[in-house]
């Protein structure tokens, strides 16, 4: 397997494993990139436009604490980076890599089979025990199942 194509490692720091398998990795920005190869499709969860990466990324508005604004646009995105996690690094990120990236891997979950009232408890204990930090975003996640 070439490096283009290597998946994440499973242990590696950030990296969620889905009950598929996939493997998505989850970041704060304000943090220096982890060590190892770089993500091949980043979706970023800002308020603002990102900086520029050298790999392929898309931008999703969403404001610090806040839901995203263009909830169709959300969900199709979120199907891309999970249907691109099946075969590529993937990661999600927003500023603080908690909050929003915490809500959209507990939606990549709910797309990947967990049930969407169990996704946040799922991520909190697979991803960091402080993901989805309120109570509007845990109400988002379980209606993105339906």
């Amino acid at each position: 397997m070439s490096d283009l194509s290597a998946p994440w490692e499973s242990t590696a720091a950030g990296v969620l494993r889905l009950p598929s398998g996939r493997l998505v990795r989850g970041r704060g920005l304000r943090d220096p990139l982890p060590s190892g190869p770089p993500p091949t499709y980043a979706l970023y969860l800002l308020g603002k436009q990102p900086p520029e990466v050298p790999w392929e990324s898309r931008w999703l508005r969403w404001p610090d604490f806040r839901l995203p604004g263009d909830r169709a646009q959300a969900r199709t995105l979120l199907t891309e980076v999970w249907g691109r996690a099946g075969e590529e690094r993937v990661e999600v990120a927003c500023h603080g890599g908690r909050g929003r990236t915490g809500t959209a891997l507990a939606c990549l979950a709910v797309l990947d089979g967990v049930a969407p009232e169990e996704a946040v408890a799922f991520v909190r204990e697979n991803y960091d025990r402080r993901a989805v930090e309120t109570p509007w975003q845990a109400r988002y996640v379980r209606g993105f199942g339906g």
